[in-house]
């Protein structure tokens, strides 16, 4: 049975710092694509970061390059999201996913399987 459990989000500081963790089990989560997503109240989700099944490649939205970074540890089949220098804009519910046909997206609709969200909060 495939599963996606996030973990790590809360309340931060703007400029502080949240490391965010998207536990995979069911399959082995380097043979697929994995995306980090986010929707704050009102908007509609949004592709963060991606990591590649090809070759580990990453890819980030505009918004979040040179802070955010997402990484893949294969013994754990875990991916994690490394959130820097956050700010009042980033706050979201923060999923993550896996996609099985392609090797890497940040559209959300490239991706078939999803986790139940963790939720960000940056305010002072």
């Amino acid at each position: 049975q495939v599963q996606l459990v996030e973990s790590g989000g809360g309340l931060v500081q703007p400029g502080g710092s949240l490391r965010l963790s998207c536990a995979a089990s069911g399959f082995t989560a380097d043979y697929y694509a994995i995306g980090w997503f986010r929707q704050a109240p009102g908007k509609e989700r949004e592709g963060v970061a991606c990591i590649s099944s090809s070759d580990g490649s990453t890819y980030y939205t505009d918004s979040v390059k040179g802070r955010f970074t997402i990484s893949r540890d294969n013994a754990k089949n875990t991916v994690y999201l490394q959130m820097n220098s956050l700010k009042p804009e980033d706050t979201a519910v923060y999923h993550c996913a896996v996609a099985w046909h392609v090797i890497a997206a940040l559209a959300p609709d490239s991706y078939d399987d999803w986790g139940q969200g963790t939720q960000v909060f940056v305010s002072s």
